[in-house]
């Protein structure tokens, strides 16, 4: 395979409602569509970049330029067998996993196409159906919180991740939980607490929950396995797993019993592997997160979860837990079991719906080698 042409669409699509985490509230998804041409193929992904340094201290706009200056033209005009060609050429560009992640998805994309099998089934997915949960932002009230929650369970989501921050924490789960006593229920906190907070993260263990997830600072492993031995709740980690070593770490310090697999944090689907079989070997259960991506991230993620030490219900949802329309056709819609379905055509699985995409775009760079 060999890519001659990349061309980087920026896209801003709005989202239903708005989203608040402890990073801030957005009412729009900006994205990067990145558009591969080969002699034998055209494929699309998107970059997990947002608008802003919150979850990552990627954006948008630093992803492109990186794309522009020093990825694409490592990787344009090779000859290139597949993904095991990418972080060779690569790895000398420090840090940048989400614009990395972007490209070497699309060569393993391009791979199953030379294949002519889905995605899910070069990377060892057997299964056509991955498990869907939900995740609920910040609220203004408990009533809406739990109006939300109430929403989503009759759409027939199996799981509710409900993001907490200090000041929206304790009476909100406590009120989810006297409704709610028989859901599977887990907290997020992006890093919005420190050891000082224990006494609270320790009052969560009363109400059941799945798992808490990233209670600590992004950067931080010691703390969380401190925080940890005190804890009958599982930790999950997310933010401070941003590669396969931190996975190493934070399985011999014994910081979670779960860990949060972000393709797009990590730098794409061959780290993401490489930590899924840390996590198995180390018998630690793993599970898929979102990025409120478009259709083309939601047909990735849905090809990796289905491998086996996915044992934790996944956070991403059908398309228009999102938005009112997404930019790939078929849309990804929630089964009446509580499941997704994983794309089953060659490569990605899905098609972009290109007048949708022109409806978002905003900006389009042509990259040509």
């Amino acid at each position: 395979m060999k890519i001659e042409r990349v061309d980087l669409i920026q896209i801003k699509i709005p989202i239903k409602g708005h989203f608040e985490t402890s990073y801030g509230r957005q009412y729009d998804a900006e994205k990067l569509v990145l558009k591969f041409y080969s002699p034998d193929f055209i494929v699309h992904t998107d970059c997990a970049a947002g608008s802003v340094p919150g979850f990552s201290y990627e954006t948008l706009g630093t992803a492109r330029e990186i794309l522009k200056a020093y990825i694409l033209p490592a990787i344009m005009g090779a000859p290139l067998q597949g993904p095991e060609d990418f972080w060779p050429r690569v790895a000398r560009f420090r840090g940048h996993p989400m614009a990395k992640a972007a490209v070497e998805n699309a060569l393993w994309i391009m791979k199953a196409l030379e294949e002519d099998m889905p995605l899910a089934r070069l990377l060892g997915n057997h299964q056509d159906r991955v498990t869907a949960g939900v995740a609920i932002g910040i609220q203004d009230s408990a009533e809406e919180l739990l109006d939300l929650v109430g929403r989503y369970l009759e759409l027939g989501y199996r799981k509710i991740k409900m993001k907490i921050k200090p000041g929206a924490d304790l009476d909100r789960v406590a009120a989810v939980r006297r409704s709610f006593p028989d859901i599977l229920l887990m907290v997020d906190a992006n890093n919005a607490y420190t050891l000082d907070d224990q006494d609270m993260i320790k009052a969560l263990d009363e109400f059941n929950l799945l798992l808490i997830e990233q209670p600590l600072a992004y950067d931080d492993i010691l703390d969380h396995a401190k925080l940890q031995k005190e804890l009958e709740t599982p930790i999950g980690l997310d933010e401070s797993i941003p590669g396969p070593y931190q996975a190493r770490v934070a399985l011999e310090l014994q910081a979670c019993r779960a860990i949060n697999i972000k393709q797009a944090r990590v730098g794409g689907l061959t780290r993401a592997k490489e930590i899924h079989d840390l996590c198995q070997a180390g018998g630690v259960g793993v599970w898929c997160g979102g990025t409120m991506e478009t259709g083309l991230g939601r047909a990735v993620i849905t090809a990796l979860s289905g491998l086996p030490n996915f044992t934790f219900p996944n956070d991403f949802s059908a398309s228009d837990r999102y938005f009112a329309r997404d930019i790939v056709d078929p849309e990804f819609h929630l089964n009446m079991d509580g499941t997704i379905s994983v794309p089953q055509g060659p490569g990605l699985g899905v098609v972009v719906n290109e007048p949708v995409l022109d409806g978002y775009t905003v900006a389009r760079d042509v990259i040509r080698i």
